[in-house]
């Protein structure tokens, strides 16, 4: 029999077996309902079990094996507290050339919102802020904090390419930053060049989850296409129904057809006042579409890698 434990959602007691999400059992259970007006999110395995459900709240959408159900917002106003927390490194896998998925476990979970960032100590090296995601496929665990990483991200990535064992000791600050997703408003521009696919990827995911009827635009970019790592995630995020996605690369070496020439700037929407932008990646790219968005007075949240 699989391992059980209780949560209280809502001021109610709701059973959750091991490697459920917690938000699928109080869906299931009937104690939190999707926000009205919105359409079904994608499919949950815990809904298509209960079989006094009926059909229509069953989707064939994927979701993520394991998914983290902390990365889903919070609905209360007050800051997420920072703490620090202590860990060792996992995984490291490639992602493609010159990108690598790196996975630290730690001793207590993080609590932080999609979007932030933390600063990450690997020992023997300096610093970093980075942001917490998800795996490529979605995919999670409570106790486990992923990060995409690009070969030359300085030394500590490029250790972690050249081979740093695992067991490594880290030790994670945060959550930092500003860039956190915030459920509501308009329209949702997703941009990310590079790794910073990290930070706009678990956004995007938790949006589909939270607000699946929201208009949501993302563009994902990079310098070679080889880079262009994140395809198995704007797969998911297809099958969700999520229509607009665009990948652009700088060079054309090996531009697949359904890569864009770049910049990653040209290939933006026009910009509203009522949209809500989120970037993330190199400073230019940051900085050329903080400009634009204020441009029009919208919002703009940004995230530089290795701010």
């Amino acid at each position: 029999m699989s391992a059980r434990c209780s949560l209280v959602v809502n001021g109610k007691s709701v059973r959750i077996a091991t490697g459920d999400m917690p938000v699928e059992a109080a869906l299931a259970e009937g104690m939190i309902a999707p926000m009205s007006g919105q359409g079904a999110a994608p499919a949950a395995r815990r809904l298509g079990a209960r079989g006094h459900r009926g059909e229509a709240d069953r989707l064939d959408l994927p979701r993520p094996s394991s998914a983290d159900a902390s990365l889903l917002p919070r609905r209360e106003t007050a800051p997420v507290p920072q703490v620090r927390r202590a860990g060792t490194l996992t995984q490291v896998r490639a992602l493609g050339p010159r990108v690598f998925e790196v996975v630290v476990t730690l001793t207590r979970r993080l609590a932080y919102e999609p979007g932030h960032q933390v600063v990450v100590t690997f020992e023997g090296f300096e610093p970093l802020t980075l942001s917490p995601t998800l795996r490529v496929d979605g995919a999670a665990e409570l106790n486990e904090l992923v990060f995409h990483l690009a070969r030359d991200q300085g030394p500590v990535a490029a250790a972690l390419a050249d081979g740093m064992a695992l067991g490594h000791p880290v030790k994670v600050k945060g959550p930092v930053g500003r860039g956190h997703y915030r459920p509501g408003g308009g329209r949702l521009v997703l941009v990310a060049s590079g790794t910073g696919f990290a930070a706009i990827w678990v956004i995007a995911h938790a949006a589909r989850y939270i607000e699946p009827a929201r208009e949501v635009v993302l563009i994902a970019g990079a310098r070679d296409p080889l880079d262009l790592y994140m395809r198995p995630s704007l797969d998911w995020l297809r099958a969700t129904g999520l229509a607009r996605l665009v990948l652009v690369a700088d060079r054309h070496r090996q531009r697949p057809p359904d890569v864009r020439p770049g910049p990653l700037t040209a290939h933006l929407p026009s910009l509203r006042a009522t949209d809500v932008v989120h970037v993330a990646g190199d400073a230019a790219t940051v900085g050329a579409v903080e400009v634009l968005a204020a441009s029009v007075g919208a919002r703009c949240y940004p995230a530089s890698l290795g701010a």
